[in-house]
């Protein structure tokens, strides 16, 4: 067994003469597992929250969007959707026209975007399993039909009992805006609405999906869209069907995967991640401090040892790694602790939801969700490692080297 390793084990597990070192040492290992328990369950809470919302827009964004660099439509002409079809990887395309409208039931209003999609958007997206009431029927013999978002139906005190139709207005593209008569620049249509979704408030108070002709209907399109919408087959690389995509588009055209259709949001969601790691670290070195105190007492404590060490041959880096050992042990045994019970509890939560949350009737989930990575794991234990190590070296090579060359001076070794 390695010489330090096993004095410093004996110095940790051993009676001191002062029983106060005992307290401080147990103190510090509180203290680094408590911090190393609180890093492992606010990240698995945030890689949980992280997991909930994702699986949410995955729900609404498709896997691919394609959309026009420059104007605001294209035509997908040249058989460019078969094209897409035909390649490894791409299971469906469905063709979307998207418009900013007002809406008006009954004596309400409200600002939405309508989205016109075509038969194959079912296939592109899971929509129709966030129905909240009624069903996803956008079609009925040929009769269009609008699915809302929970957030417009609210605004809108909608029902749907197929009496009060849904009115559409929109400004006509092809005529000039009159000044004197306004209306003469106004399109309207209307529409009933057979089912609300409910996904994220953004997508609910925001969104209404109707058939694509309806759209173009009602603003004076022909075969133009605004974007196609790709669901890839998850047995290929996305990565590479996403530059396959893209080389059958062009240089004109945006070819985005889901990531990078809502990149702010993601961008926002990881940098709130690791400003809580961060801040949670910090608070983790301040606990680490009782480190410094405990080797500080110990190495105090071990005088005559560290005389009778020095004595036997005992070089002065034998003597540093021993208290160096000992203060990385703290941390090792703290860490451990904290890590399990930081996935115990993440587990427990996991598996049973124990903790609820407030007014969980308006959440789609109704504990704190948790998700449980190595990779944070491993990164935490990597830090809990390195600060106790930076920790634990600062009273070794301060206190002891200042006390042995004391020693020398005084020719006691």
């Amino acid at each position: 067994m390695n010489l330090s390793f096993y004095i410093a084990r004996r110095y940790l597990l051993g009676k001191k003469s002062q029983n106060a070192i005992n307290i401080i040492s147990g103190i510090s290992v509180l203290g680094v597992a408590t911090g190393t328990m609180a890093l492992v369950i606010v990240l698995s809470v945030f890689n949980g929250f992280d997991q909930v919302v994702k699986s949410l827009f995955n729900s609404f964004d498709p896997d691919i969007k394609i959309t026009a660099v420059q104007g605001k439509t294209f035509l997908p002409g040249g058989g460019v959707t078969d094209a897409l079809l035909g390649l490894p990887g791409v299971l469906a395309v469905s063709e979307i026209m998207e418009e900013n409208v007002l809406l008006l039931y009954g004596d309400k209003q409200h600002i939405a975007t309508i989205k016109g999609v075509d038969d194959s958007f079912k296939e592109v997206t899971g929509l129709d399993s966030m129905i909240y009431d009624g069903e996803m029927k956008l079609k009925d013999q040929n009769r269009p039909y609008a699915v809302v978002g929970q957030g417009v139906a609210y605004s809108l005190r909608i029902g749907l009992n197929f009496v009060d139709p849904l009115f559409v207005y929109t400004i006509d593209r092809k005529s000039p805006l009159n000044m004197a008569q306004p209306e003469e620049s106004i399109r309207r249509d209307f529409i009933y609405p057979s089912g609300i979704f409910s996904i994220e408030q953004d997508f609910d108070s925001r969104y209404i999906i109707v058939p694509i002709e309806f759209v173009r209907k009602l603003l004076s399109y022909d075969r133009e869209v605004s974007s196609l919408e790709l669901k890839l087959d998850g047995r290929f690389p996305p990565d590479r069907v996403q530059e396959e995509i893209r080389a059958v588009m062009g240089e004109a055209f945006h070819v985005k995967n889901r990531q990078q259709q809502n990149e702010l949001f993601y961008r926002v969601m990881k940098s709130e991640k690791w400003a809580i790691f961060l801040i949670l670290t910090f608070i983790l070195i301040i606990a680490s401090f009782n480190i410094i105190g405990s080797l500080s007492m110990l190495i105090i404590d071990k005088k005559q040892d560290i005389v009778t060490l020095r004595n036997m041959g005992a070089s002065h880096r034998l003597i540093e790694r021993i208290f160096l050992v000992e203060g990385w042990m703290i941390s090792v045994i703290g860490s451990v602790t904290g890590m399990l019970l930081g996935t115990g509890i993440s587990w427990v939560q996991q598996r049973f939801g124990i903790i609820r949350l407030s007014g969980s009737g308006n959440f789609v989930i109704d504990a704190y969700p948790v998700k449980i990575e190595l990779a944070d794991i491993c990164l935490i234990w990597a830090t809990v490692l390195l600060i106790g190590l930076i920790a634990a070296r600062y009273p070794v090579k301060q206190i002891s080297r200042k006390y042995l060359k004391s020693l020398e001076r005084n020719g006691i070794v």
